[in-house]
């Protein structure tokens, strides 16, 4: 069985980790805590920061099929609705999310997956 390849992207401005996990024996990958980048400036949002995890991923080969948050961002917005929409994979995220989920929907587009407690997550193509 191949090592997983885990990929860091520290993102300054939030100081904060985005992960980029991906299975060699299958291609597929996922994305941990993708930060959506935004301006306090100008309130504007940007993909940069997404869309370098996305492009790393294609580079090696690999296919997009989860994106996983670990918790609510009060520290960032999360770039998982944009890397849906461009890669079709699912969102994932704890149960617990129920709790706040009524108030970050529109940030966060929760409605994929609410694991309960210790639950396996499948990581193969579909």
């Amino acid at each position: 069985m191949a090592k997983p390849i885990i990929k860091a992207f520290f993102d300054e401005p939030t100081n904060t980790i985005s992960y980029l996990v991906g299975d060699p024996a299958t291609q597929a990958a996922a994305v941990i805590d993708p930060v959506l980048d935004y301006d306090h400036n100008s309130g504007a949002v940007d993909t940069r920061s997404v869309r370098a995890i996305l492009h790393t991923a294609e580079d090696a080969g690999y296919r997009v099929i989860w994106v996983l948050e670990t918790h609510a961002h009060a520290d960032h917005l999360s770039g998982a609705p944009y890397i849906k929409a461009k890669t079709g994979a699912r969102i994932g995220i704890g149960e617990h999310i129920k709790d706040v989920q009524r108030i970050f929907r529109p940030v966060f587009n929760a409605t994929d997956l609410a694991t309960e407690r210790r639950m396996p997550i499948a990581f193969r193509a579909r």
